[in-house]
């Protein structure tokens, strides 16, 4: 496969989780500084803005829901908000529609297509529901009608590394918000995980348990636990270890971090929460920086992909 064609089907997987990820959250904020009057709008916002690692403005200048939607919701010229990942995604589905199936690429340019008339609705939330629906059918065409070769692998491990970076971030935010942020049962409500955390626990439900299912649980997809043990498997496929003394970067980077949080008290990880998903966070950056000096050399800078913290 063409290093250019690896390099899309890889960001394929990475923005349209984004975009999938970044709904969810903002769905949680907004939805919160709407029914909570006494929420501190601006330091909910300014954790929001610091999670997802834009520049907020000057401490004497309040923000509100509408310039954080403005920049994390509707700006198609930042690969790091909603709109221009879905536009990005887009792009890079172009660059390798001999690859991908026509069902794929179709349901990508209809998302673009329908773009501007969803963008600003009257109720965020529709909008956000409608990038989460986009995004459902994205994943079940990918594991529907994707052979299970490179094609897919390099989308599975693009889209690994994304949640677990994203998850992290949502979990920053219940630290940093204090309590202005969202609870652990609006977290996993919003992760889909209310229901199976439920059946999990059954009646033995509390935020320290919460906690631990969106962190570690091994079963559950979006918990970060999980997307770093399916990143690693994606890399496994893609070039599995022949020399038995060493480990590639990118693998060493994900592994390193999976187990910092697997085979520690969970208690200690959520005494310094901010703290550990930023080094998720960088784990994931630095792991997606091996990715693309192995599998994506190119002399030319490749102005489609964006890599933010």
């Amino acid at each position: 496969m063409l290093s250019r064609i690896a390099e899309s089907l890889f960001w394929i997987g990475r923005y349209v989780e984004r975009a999938d990820d970044t709904a969810r959250l903002l769905d949680v904020h907004v939805q919160i500084l709407l029914e909570d009057p006494w929420a501190e709008e601006d330091l909910a916002c300014r954790s929001l803005l610091s999670v997802m690692d834009r520049p907020a403005p000057p401490g004497d200048v309040e923000i509100g829901r509408a310039q954080v939607l403005d920049t994390l919701a509707y700006d198609r010229f930042s690969p790091s908000s909603i709109a221009g990942s879905l536009v990005s995604a887009r792009e890079n589905a172009r660059r390798a529609r001999e690859i991908i199936s026509t069902e794929l690429w179709e349901c990508l340019n209809t998302t673009w297509n329908q773009l501007p008339s969803h963008m600003r609705p009257a109720r965020p939330h529709d909008y956000f529901t409608w990038v989460r629906e986009r995004a459902a059918i994205v994943a079940g065409i990918m594991d529907s009608a994707t052979s299970r070769d490179d094609t897919y692998t390099f989308m599975m491990l693009g889209r690994s590394i994304e949640r677990a970076d994203m998850t992290a971030r949502l979990l920053a935010t219940r630290a940093l918000a204090g309590s202005a942020g969202p609870g652990w049962t609006t977290l996993l409500r919003s992760c889909g995980a209310h229901e199976a955390f439920l059946r999990t626990y059954r009646g033995g439900a509390s935020d320290e348990r919460a906690a631990g299912f969106l962190l570690l649980d091994r079963l559950f997809p979006r918990s970060i636990v999980f997307a770093l043990n399916q990143a690693e498997a994606s890399l496994a496929a893609l070039e599995p270890v022949v020399d038995r003394a060493t480990v590639d970067d990118a693998r060493r980077h994900i592994g390193h971090v999976r187990t910092s949080l697997e085979y520690r008290p969970l208690a200690e990880v959520l005494a310094d929460l901010p703290h550990e998903m930023e080094r998720v966070q960088r784990a994931c950056s630095a792991a997606s920086d091996a990715i693309r000096g192995r599998y994506f050399p190119s002399v030319a800078e490749t102005n489609w992909v964006g890599e933010a913290l």
